[in-house]
Protein backbone atom coordinates (compact mmCIF):
# COMPACT_ATOMS: atom_id res chain seq x y z
CA UNK A 1 0.00 0.00 0.00
CA UNK A 2 2.73 2.48 1.09
CA UNK A 3 3.98 1.73 -3.19
CA UNK A 4 0.71 2.42 -4.47
CA UNK A 5 0.65 5.68 -2.41
CA UNK A 6 4.04 6.58 -3.48
CA UNK A 7 3.07 5.82 -7.39
CA UNK A 8 0.48 8.06 -7.28
CA UNK A 9 2.02 11.03 -5.38
CA UNK A 10 5.01 10.63 -7.49
CA UNK A 11 2.60 10.86 -10.76
CA UNK A 12 0.69 13.93 -9.42
CA UNK A 13 1.82 16.85 -10.80
CA UNK A 14 2.28 20.28 -8.83
CA UNK A 15 -0.91 21.44 -10.53
CA UNK A 16 -2.64 18.51 -8.89
CA UNK A 17 -3.51 16.57 -11.79
CA UNK A 18 -3.00 12.72 -11.73
CA UNK A 19 -1.09 11.93 -14.78
CA UNK A 20 -3.40 8.16 -15.92
CA UNK A 21 0.00 6.32 -16.48
CA UNK A 22 3.42 8.39 -17.40
CA UNK A 23 4.75 5.23 -18.98
CA UNK A 24 1.95 5.08 -21.68
CA UNK A 25 1.83 7.72 -24.38
CA UNK A 26 -2.24 8.07 -25.02
CA UNK A 27 -2.64 8.33 -21.00
CA UNK A 28 0.04 10.98 -20.08
CA UNK A 29 -3.10 12.86 -18.98
CA UNK A 30 -5.35 13.50 -16.22
CA UNK A 31 -8.63 11.74 -16.50
CA UNK A 32 -11.58 13.70 -14.40
CA UNK A 33 -12.65 9.39 -14.21
CA UNK A 34 -9.58 8.32 -13.30
CA UNK A 35 -8.77 11.26 -10.76
CA UNK A 36 -11.97 11.32 -8.54
CA UNK A 37 -11.49 7.20 -7.98
CA UNK A 38 -7.79 8.28 -7.10
CA UNK A 39 -8.26 11.19 -5.27
CA UNK A 40 -10.64 9.31 -3.20
CA UNK A 41 -8.87 6.87 -2.19
CA UNK A 42 -6.06 9.49 -1.47
CA UNK A 43 -8.54 11.03 0.99
CA UNK A 44 -8.91 7.46 2.55
CA UNK A 45 -5.50 6.89 3.13
CA UNK A 46 -4.90 9.92 5.12
CA UNK A 47 -3.10 11.83 2.48
CA UNK A 48 -5.46 15.23 2.32
CA UNK A 49 -3.33 17.76 0.48
CA UNK A 50 -2.88 15.64 -2.57
CA UNK A 51 -6.60 14.75 -2.88
CA UNK A 52 -7.35 18.52 -2.60
CA UNK A 53 -4.88 19.36 -5.18
CA UNK A 54 -6.68 17.21 -7.46
CA UNK A 55 -10.11 18.72 -6.14
CA UNK A 56 -8.67 22.35 -6.82
CA UNK A 57 -7.11 21.42 -10.17
CA UNK A 58 -10.53 19.86 -11.69
CA UNK A 59 -12.27 23.32 -10.03
CA UNK A 60 -10.06 25.30 -12.17
CA UNK A 61 -11.05 23.31 -15.39
CA UNK A 62 -14.60 24.24 -14.65
CA UNK A 63 -14.66 27.76 -13.36
CA UNK A 64 -12.00 28.54 -16.40
CA UNK A 65 -14.49 27.45 -18.66
CA UNK A 66 -17.54 28.77 -16.90
CA UNK A 67 -18.67 31.13 -19.91
CA UNK A 68 -18.64 27.97 -21.89
CA UNK A 69 -20.40 25.92 -19.44
CA UNK A 70 -23.15 28.87 -19.13
CA UNK A 71 -23.72 29.33 -22.93
CA UNK A 72 -24.18 25.38 -23.50
CA UNK A 73 -26.65 25.03 -20.49
CA UNK A 74 -28.60 27.74 -22.67
CA UNK A 75 -28.25 26.47 -25.86
CA UNK A 76 -29.32 23.25 -24.46
CA UNK A 77 -32.76 25.06 -22.89
CA UNK A 78 -33.62 26.24 -25.99
CA UNK A 79 -33.01 23.21 -28.14
CA UNK A 80 -29.88 24.41 -30.12
CA UNK A 81 -27.82 21.44 -31.03
CA UNK A 82 -24.25 21.43 -29.49
CA UNK A 83 -21.19 19.35 -31.82
CA UNK A 84 -20.06 16.70 -29.30
CA UNK A 85 -16.90 17.85 -29.64
CA UNK A 86 -17.69 21.08 -28.48
CA UNK A 87 -19.00 20.01 -24.59
CA UNK A 88 -16.51 19.38 -22.19
CA UNK A 89 -13.92 16.82 -22.78
CA UNK A 90 -12.98 13.68 -20.12
CA UNK A 91 -9.12 14.29 -20.09
CA UNK A 92 -6.75 17.42 -19.87
CA UNK A 93 -2.94 18.17 -20.15
CA UNK A 94 -1.70 18.52 -16.35
CA UNK A 95 -1.60 22.17 -17.28
CA UNK A 96 -5.76 21.98 -17.30
CA UNK A 97 -5.75 22.42 -20.98
CA UNK A 98 -7.53 20.29 -23.53
CA UNK A 99 -5.34 17.39 -24.84
CA UNK A 100 -4.61 18.02 -29.08
CA UNK A 101 -5.15 14.66 -29.92
CA UNK A 102 -8.47 13.54 -31.12
CA UNK A 103 -10.58 11.31 -28.42
CA UNK A 104 -13.23 10.00 -27.56
CA UNK A 105 -14.09 13.23 -25.61
CA UNK A 106 -17.88 13.09 -24.51
CA UNK A 107 -18.02 11.49 -21.01
CA UNK A 108 -20.04 12.93 -18.32
CA UNK A 109 -19.31 9.82 -15.23
CA UNK A 110 -15.84 11.55 -14.14
CA UNK A 111 -17.88 14.59 -13.39
CA UNK A 112 -20.23 12.97 -11.35
CA UNK A 113 -17.57 11.05 -9.69
CA UNK A 114 -15.59 14.73 -9.16
CA UNK A 115 -18.67 15.77 -7.30
CA UNK A 116 -19.24 12.88 -5.39
CA UNK A 117 -15.48 12.47 -4.21
CA UNK A 118 -15.68 15.77 -3.23
CA UNK A 119 -18.51 15.04 -1.06
CA UNK A 120 -17.31 12.21 0.46
CA UNK A 121 -13.97 13.99 1.32
CA UNK A 122 -15.63 16.19 3.03
CA UNK A 123 -18.01 14.28 5.34
CA UNK A 124 -15.12 11.81 5.80
CA UNK A 125 -12.68 14.66 7.42
CA UNK A 126 -15.27 17.35 8.65
CA UNK A 127 -13.36 19.95 6.38
CA UNK A 128 -15.28 23.06 4.69
CA UNK A 129 -15.24 22.69 0.77
CA UNK A 130 -15.45 26.91 0.37
CA UNK A 131 -13.09 27.25 -2.17
CA UNK A 132 -14.76 24.84 -4.69
CA UNK A 133 -18.31 26.44 -4.40
CA UNK A 134 -18.35 28.33 -7.82
CA UNK A 135 -17.02 24.83 -9.50
CA UNK A 136 -19.62 22.33 -7.79
CA UNK A 137 -22.15 24.74 -9.04
CA UNK A 138 -21.19 24.80 -12.59
CA UNK A 139 -20.65 21.02 -12.48
CA UNK A 140 -23.90 20.65 -10.95
CA UNK A 141 -25.82 22.87 -13.31
CA UNK A 142 -23.99 20.57 -16.19
CA UNK A 143 -24.82 17.56 -15.62
CA UNK A 144 -28.61 18.52 -14.73
CA UNK A 145 -28.51 19.87 -18.20
CA UNK A 146 -26.80 17.21 -20.31
CA UNK A 147 -26.72 13.98 -17.46
CA UNK A 148 -29.50 12.18 -20.91
CA UNK A 149 -27.17 12.82 -23.27
CA UNK A 150 -26.05 9.67 -25.38
CA UNK A 151 -21.53 9.42 -24.50
CA UNK A 152 -19.12 7.25 -24.12
CA UNK A 153 -19.07 4.60 -21.47
CA UNK A 154 -16.46 4.14 -19.20
CA UNK A 155 -13.94 2.62 -21.54
CA UNK A 156 -14.15 5.56 -23.99
CA UNK A 157 -16.70 3.18 -26.12
CA UNK A 158 -20.17 2.13 -27.54
CA UNK A 159 -21.03 5.83 -28.45
CA UNK A 160 -24.93 7.20 -28.64
CA UNK A 161 -26.05 5.07 -25.72
CA UNK A 162 -27.02 6.09 -21.84
CA UNK A 163 -24.50 4.30 -20.22
CA UNK A 164 -25.59 2.43 -16.87
CA UNK A 165 -22.85 3.03 -14.77
CA UNK A 166 -21.86 6.88 -16.23
CA UNK A 167 -25.89 7.27 -15.30
CA UNK A 168 -24.67 5.58 -11.40
CA UNK A 169 -21.87 8.34 -11.25
CA UNK A 170 -23.95 11.33 -12.53
CA UNK A 171 -26.84 10.72 -9.74
CA UNK A 172 -24.33 10.46 -7.20
CA UNK A 173 -22.36 13.65 -8.12
CA UNK A 174 -25.81 15.41 -8.18
CA UNK A 175 -26.93 14.20 -5.20
CA UNK A 176 -23.52 15.21 -3.57
CA UNK A 177 -24.05 18.67 -4.66
CA UNK A 178 -27.97 18.18 -3.32
CA UNK A 179 -26.82 17.53 -0.16
CA UNK A 180 -24.51 20.82 -0.02
CA UNK A 181 -25.62 23.76 1.84
CA UNK A 182 -23.60 25.76 0.91
CA UNK A 183 -25.09 26.04 -3.02
CA UNK A 184 -27.85 27.93 -4.20
CA UNK A 185 -30.95 26.41 -3.27
CA UNK A 186 -32.03 26.62 -6.93
CA UNK A 187 -29.54 24.38 -8.06
CA UNK A 188 -29.45 21.88 -5.68
CA UNK A 189 -33.19 21.34 -6.13
CA UNK A 190 -32.46 20.75 -9.65
CA UNK A 191 -29.70 18.01 -9.24
CA UNK A 192 -31.89 16.60 -6.73
CA UNK A 193 -34.52 16.86 -8.97
CA UNK A 194 -32.12 15.12 -11.89
CA UNK A 195 -30.91 12.25 -9.57
CA UNK A 196 -34.23 10.99 -9.32
CA UNK A 197 -35.28 11.00 -12.91
CA UNK A 198 -31.90 8.89 -13.25
CA UNK A 199 -32.70 6.34 -10.66
CA UNK A 200 -36.51 6.05 -12.24
CA UNK A 201 -34.59 5.91 -15.99
CA UNK A 202 -32.61 3.26 -14.55
CA UNK A 203 -35.31 1.61 -12.70
CA UNK A 204 -37.51 1.17 -16.00
CA UNK A 205 -35.27 1.15 -18.86
CA UNK A 206 -31.73 -0.67 -17.52
CA UNK A 207 -33.54 -4.06 -16.29
CA UNK A 208 -33.48 -7.12 -18.40
CA UNK A 209 -34.08 -10.39 -17.07
CA UNK A 210 -33.88 -9.28 -13.31
CA UNK A 211 -30.53 -7.49 -13.28
CA UNK A 212 -28.94 -4.41 -14.68
CA UNK A 213 -28.19 -3.84 -18.15
CA UNK A 214 -24.73 -1.90 -19.79
CA UNK A 215 -26.94 0.70 -21.28
CA UNK A 216 -30.93 2.15 -21.71
CA UNK A 217 -32.61 -0.34 -23.31
CA UNK A 218 -29.89 -2.84 -23.91
CA UNK A 219 -29.36 -6.11 -22.87
CA UNK A 220 -25.63 -6.01 -22.36
CA UNK A 221 -23.44 -6.89 -18.76
CA UNK A 222 -20.50 -5.09 -17.71
CA UNK A 223 -18.44 -5.21 -14.95
CA UNK A 224 -18.44 -1.45 -14.16
CA UNK A 225 -22.02 -2.17 -13.11
CA UNK A 226 -20.68 -2.86 -10.02
CA UNK A 227 -20.23 0.67 -9.02
CA UNK A 228 -24.25 1.34 -9.38
CA UNK A 229 -24.37 -0.07 -5.65
CA UNK A 230 -20.96 0.16 -4.86
CA UNK A 231 -19.82 3.10 -4.30
CA UNK A 232 -22.28 5.25 -5.75
CA UNK A 233 -25.22 3.55 -4.41
CA UNK A 234 -27.74 4.33 -6.96
CA UNK A 235 -29.08 0.87 -5.69
CA UNK A 236 -28.31 -0.73 -2.13
CA UNK A 237 -26.05 -3.67 -2.28
CA UNK A 238 -28.36 -5.82 -1.29
CA UNK A 239 -31.16 -4.50 -4.05
CA UNK A 240 -32.41 -8.14 -6.00
CA UNK A 241 -31.60 -5.82 -9.25
CA UNK A 242 -27.41 -5.76 -7.92
CA UNK A 243 -27.71 -9.19 -6.47
CA UNK A 244 -28.82 -10.85 -9.69
CA UNK A 245 -26.62 -8.31 -11.83
CA UNK A 246 -23.05 -9.15 -9.88
CA UNK A 247 -24.01 -13.40 -10.08
CA UNK A 248 -24.04 -12.60 -14.08
CA UNK A 249 -20.71 -10.73 -13.60
CA UNK A 250 -19.37 -13.65 -11.74
CA UNK A 251 -21.13 -16.06 -13.81
CA UNK A 252 -19.60 -14.23 -17.15
CA UNK A 253 -16.67 -12.11 -16.35
CA UNK A 254 -14.96 -12.99 -13.26
CA UNK A 255 -12.16 -15.91 -12.60
CA UNK A 256 -12.55 -17.54 -9.65
CA UNK A 257 -9.06 -17.20 -8.70
CA UNK A 258 -9.96 -13.58 -8.93
CA UNK A 259 -9.75 -11.04 -12.12
CA UNK A 260 -12.59 -9.48 -13.64
CA UNK A 261 -12.88 -8.69 -17.15
CA UNK A 262 -14.72 -5.63 -18.46
CA UNK A 263 -17.59 -6.98 -20.90
CA UNK A 264 -17.76 -10.07 -23.36
CA UNK A 265 -16.39 -8.24 -26.40
CA UNK A 266 -14.18 -6.76 -24.94
CA UNK A 267 -10.77 -7.00 -27.36
CA UNK A 268 -8.88 -4.33 -25.78
CA UNK A 269 -4.85 -5.55 -25.75
CA UNK A 270 -6.66 -9.31 -25.85
CA UNK A 271 -9.56 -8.35 -23.12
CA UNK A 272 -7.57 -9.25 -20.32
CA UNK A 273 -8.62 -9.08 -16.80
CA UNK A 274 -8.50 -5.48 -15.28
CA UNK A 275 -7.30 -5.04 -11.66
CA UNK A 276 -9.13 -2.09 -10.87
CA UNK A 277 -12.17 -4.10 -11.22
CA UNK A 278 -11.78 -6.57 -9.37
CA UNK A 279 -10.76 -4.13 -6.86
CA UNK A 280 -14.39 -2.64 -6.74
CA UNK A 281 -16.26 -6.33 -7.05
CA UNK A 282 -14.09 -6.80 -3.87
CA UNK A 283 -15.42 -3.71 -2.10
CA UNK A 284 -18.95 -4.84 -3.44
CA UNK A 285 -18.10 -8.49 -1.32
CA UNK A 286 -17.27 -6.49 1.23
CA UNK A 287 -20.10 -4.22 1.46
CA UNK A 288 -22.69 -7.30 1.62
CA UNK A 289 -20.50 -9.11 4.34
CA UNK A 290 -18.40 -11.30 1.85
CA UNK A 291 -14.89 -10.49 3.11
CA UNK A 292 -13.82 -13.73 2.27
CA UNK A 293 -14.08 -12.95 -1.46
CA UNK A 294 -13.20 -9.67 -0.94
CA UNK A 295 -9.82 -10.82 0.10
CA UNK A 296 -9.22 -13.43 -2.78
CA UNK A 297 -9.84 -10.20 -4.99
CA UNK A 298 -7.07 -7.99 -3.17
CA UNK A 299 -5.15 -10.79 -3.09
CA UNK A 300 -4.91 -11.61 -6.90
CA UNK A 301 -4.73 -7.80 -7.30
CA UNK A 302 -1.33 -7.80 -5.60
CA UNK A 303 -0.19 -10.75 -7.56
CA UNK A 304 -0.05 -9.20 -10.68
CA UNK A 305 2.27 -6.20 -9.44
CA UNK A 306 5.42 -6.42 -11.59
CA UNK A 307 9.10 -6.84 -9.69
CA UNK A 308 9.07 -3.33 -8.57
CA UNK A 309 5.49 -3.13 -7.33
CA UNK A 310 4.02 -1.09 -9.76
CA UNK A 311 0.44 -2.41 -11.12
CA UNK A 312 -0.88 -2.52 -14.71
CA UNK A 313 -3.81 -2.17 -16.32
CA UNK A 314 -4.81 -5.59 -16.90
CA UNK A 315 -2.89 -8.38 -17.43
CA UNK A 316 -3.06 -11.36 -20.16
CA UNK A 317 -3.34 -14.60 -18.69
CA UNK A 318 -6.77 -15.35 -18.87
CA UNK A 319 -7.46 -13.25 -22.61
CA UNK A 320 -10.63 -13.35 -24.35
CA UNK A 321 -9.21 -12.05 -27.59
CA UNK A 322 -5.61 -12.82 -27.67
CA UNK A 323 -4.88 -12.61 -30.87
CA UNK A 324 -5.90 -8.91 -30.87
CA UNK A 325 -3.41 -7.87 -28.31
CA UNK A 326 -0.33 -7.58 -30.77
CA UNK A 327 -2.68 -4.75 -32.90
CA UNK A 328 -3.01 -2.73 -30.01
CA UNK A 329 0.86 -3.41 -28.80
CA UNK A 330 1.81 -2.02 -32.05
CA UNK A 331 -0.36 0.83 -32.26
CA UNK A 332 0.27 2.05 -28.68
CA UNK A 333 2.88 -0.08 -26.92
CA UNK A 334 3.28 -2.25 -24.15
CA UNK A 335 -0.10 -2.30 -21.21
CA UNK A 336 -0.22 0.76 -18.82
CA UNK A 337 2.16 0.25 -16.19
CA UNK A 338 1.51 1.59 -13.50
CA UNK A 339 -1.62 2.68 -13.92
CA UNK A 340 -2.43 4.95 -10.75
CA UNK A 341 -6.55 3.94 -11.25
CA UNK A 342 -4.96 0.13 -10.23
CA UNK A 343 -3.16 1.41 -7.39
CA UNK A 344 -6.18 3.60 -6.12
CA UNK A 345 -8.38 0.69 -5.80
CA UNK A 346 -5.85 -1.33 -4.10
CA UNK A 347 -5.69 1.15 -1.81
CA UNK A 348 -9.56 1.69 -1.08
CA UNK A 349 -10.16 -2.01 -0.89
CA UNK A 350 -7.22 -2.66 1.37
CA UNK A 351 -8.74 0.20 3.58
CA UNK A 352 -12.18 -1.33 3.43
CA UNK A 353 -11.11 -4.71 4.48
CA UNK A 354 -8.95 -2.76 7.35
CA UNK A 355 -5.77 -4.35 6.89
CA UNK A 356 -4.33 -0.51 7.01
CA UNK A 357 -4.89 2.64 9.39
CA UNK A 358 -4.03 5.82 7.60
CA UNK A 359 -2.36 7.97 7.43
CA UNK A 360 -0.76 5.88 4.63
CA UNK A 361 3.06 7.44 3.72
CA UNK A 362 4.80 6.54 0.66
CA UNK A 363 7.69 3.87 0.88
Amino acid sequence: MRHSVAVIEDNQAETGAYIASPAFPVYRYCWFRDGAFIADAMSRAGRVASAEAFFAWCARILTDRAETIGQQIEARRRGVPIAASELLHCRYTAAGSEAPEEWWNFQLDGYGGWLWALGQHAVRHDTHVDGYIEAAALCAQYLTAFWAEPSYDWWEENAGHQHTSTLAAIAAGLRSAAASELLDAQVRADASRAADEIAGEVRTRAVSAGRLTKWLDGDGIDASLVACATPFRLLEPDDPLMIETVRVIEQTLRREEGGVHRHPDDSYFGGGEWLLLSAFLGWYYQDVGRQDDARTQLDWIAAQATTNGDLPEQVDTNMLVPEAKETWEQRWGPVATPLLWSHAMLLTLALELGLAEPPILPE
